[in-house]
């Protein structure tokens, strides 16, 4: 059993990787805490909550965090999540209300409290985790693995260079990868090869409630990456959710160790994580995931939303 403290702007990504993590028998997750990211602060945060409900485990904390970037102006995904941050889906206004406190005091207080135990997963911007470990350099050292939903070797996807969740704070990117751990980055060239194809929805469909309140309408109303024109490979790319599934099933996914640097100054490339896969091994500082077992990747997200009670009730 793997705990895992989930760090996330949910966002229909994130949303998805939630339910998959209260879904999967071997992840136990601890707590959530929120960032502004994908929509505002207030919203992500109450899309945890009520992604929370609807998944069976209103008894995770959440707690909100960062309201905007270290240095820059704040920078949202509405144009490709919604105004709401869910896509087309509407779920009941939860009842439960954020824990008390901030994000970044409640990542410092439940990994140095479990040394070794706890997976810090990041799926938005890095700005509660560079407030984490600024404030507790020792948390390098306290974490069982440090995973991310960021970056690309390659492309990005909101400016030729960068990918949204490192380009909305490259300067809370910069201090976290330079923090001393191994940040294992599922960026997206891992990411757009696993898409919610029109065949993967098909096998939702069937999963109830869950189907019909969250999976399909965030879907549908997630406004990515263009269609390619061939339905084997279109359809929305599910990052956040990959980022879970390494933890759970690390033998899904190929890495590369790599030197990866982020870009903070530069005019047209603020928030490229440069990736020098050539580096001297003594200077790797990230694992970068370049290949997945698609198949096999939604074969584990879909047993794992079939385990949500929701899945089992009529739509």
């Amino acid at each position: 059993m793997s705990r895992v403290l989930l760090d996330c702007d949910p966002g229909i990504d994130d949303a998805l990787a939630i339910v998959f993590g209260c879904g999967h028998p071997g992840l136990d997750l601890a707590g959530v805490t929120t960032v502004s990211g994908n929509v505002d602060l207030g919203k992500v945060t109450g899309n945890a909550l009520s992604v929370l409900d609807l998944a069976g485990c209103p008894d995770v904390p959440v707690v909100p965090g960062s309201a905007q970037p270290l240095l820059r102006p704040v920078a949202d995904a509405r144009d490709v999540h919604g105004e709401s941050g869910l896509g087309a889906a509407s779920l009941p206004p939860t009842r439960t209300e954020p824990a008390r406190g901030h994000a970044v005091d409640f990542i410092i207080e439940q990994i140095s409290a479990a040394p070794g135990e706890i997976t810090l997963v990041a799926t938005g911007p890095l700005t509660n985790i560079a407030l984490a470990v600024r404030r507790e350099p020792r948390l390098a050292g306290w974490v069982r693995d440090f995973v991310i939903m960021g970056g690309s070797a390659g492309r990005g996807n909101v400016t030729p260079a960068a990918e949204f969740n490192i380009w909305a704070d490259p300067e809370a990117a910069a201090i976290t990868f330079s923090a001393g751990w191994r940040v294992t980055m599922v960026g997206l060239d891992v990411t757009l090869q696993a898409r919610a194809t029109p065949a993967v929805q098909d096998r939702m469909r069937p999963l109830g409630r869950l189907a019909a309140d969250l999976l399909l309408p965030g879907l549908l109303g997630y406004r990515g990456e263009a269609p390619t024109g061939d339905p084997a490979t279109s359809g929305p790319a599910v990052h956040d959710v990959l980022a879970l599934a390494l933890v759970a099933e690390p033998g899904l996914f190929g890495g590369q160790p790599a030197r990866v640097e982020v870009e903070t100054s530069g005019r047209w490339t603020a928030g490229m994580t440069v990736t020098d896969f050539a580096a001297p091994a003594h200077t790797h500082n990230a694992l970068v995931a370049m290949t997945i077992d698609v198949p096999a990747f939604w074969d584990l997200v879909l047993s794992s939303y079939a385990r949500i009670p929701a899945a089992a009730e009529p739509a």
